[in-house]
């Protein structure tokens, strides 16, 4: 069983109801913006994926939770929850095991960086542990005026690319399609500071992206499909990672 600590941190599989309803109330803050009410951020997928929480020990706080689902190989990429949104027809040909990482939420009032770090450590050890060799999901923008994030979907555009043989096709009615729109060669540092925390992890690691980003209008984000294969990551970035579970 998952029990991952570093500094004041401490990542664990949610263990019931209770745990999986702490995490929905985080995530309803984090993405519709207030903790209560009729709306919450509950769906289907919560009974069938493994929730992982961090929380802070010195007062059991939890500041970041995610949800993970595992697939045996790529046939079982239509059972995904990123199969809604983009047309993923070209990963069924993908042979390992897989999972799609879904709901990634910090705190919005927490802004430490380890946080962040031990969640990854988290998710490194069970890639590791089961031998994982595709992680993906959506990676989400905030809001959903593309017209802030035109240098980060250019850099998008220029560096990070899926492949051809996995690239995701348009499926979902509104899109943003900024690689075919956009002709902008982007400023670097604007880039990086308007993309997202866990893009730009999946990035330092040789992650890609869909060539489109989907405008959710519910969620009030645009996303982008985001693959990250295991074998893919550099050397060096792996060592940094499974320092983090050790």
């Amino acid at each position: 069983m998952l029990n991952l600590k570093k500094g004041r941190y401490v990542a664990r599989l949610a263990e019931g109801p209770e745990d999986i309803r702490a995490a929905q109330d985080l995530r309803t803050l984090a993405f519709l913006g207030h903790a209560g009410g009729d709306r919450r951020d509950a769906d289907e997928f919560d009974a069938i994926c493994a929730h992982i929480l961090v929380e802070d020990t010195r007062d059991g706080r939890l500041v970041c939770c995610f949800r993970i689902l595992p697939l045996t190989g790529g046939q079982e990429i239509g059972r995904s929850y990123s199969a809604r949104y983009y047309e993923l027809s070209s990963l069924e040909q993908f042979e390992g095991p897989m999972v799609e990482m879904g709901r990634f939420c910090i705190h919005p009032d927490v802004k430490d960086p380890d946080i962040l770090r031990v969640a990854w450590g988290a998710m490194t050890a069970y890639v590791d542990r089961n031998g994982v060799e595709l992680l993906f999901g959506c990676s989400s923008f905030k809001g959903i005026d593309a017209d802030q994030y035109l240098d980060a979907f250019a850099m998008l555009k220029e560096r990070h690319l899926a492949p051809k043989r996995w690239l995701p096709r348009v499926k979902a009615p509104r899109v943003f399609p900024f690689a075919r729109k956009l002709r902008r060669k982007p400023d670097a540092k604007l880039a990086m500071l308007r993309m997202p925390p866990l893009l730009r992890t999946y990035l330092m690691m040789g992650g890609w992206v869909s060539d489109h980003a989907v405008v959710d209008a519910q969620m009030n984000t645009l996303h982008v499909f985001t693959g990250l294969e295991i074998n893919a990551i550099p050397p060096a970035r792996k060592r940094l990672l499974r320092a983090t579970t050790g």
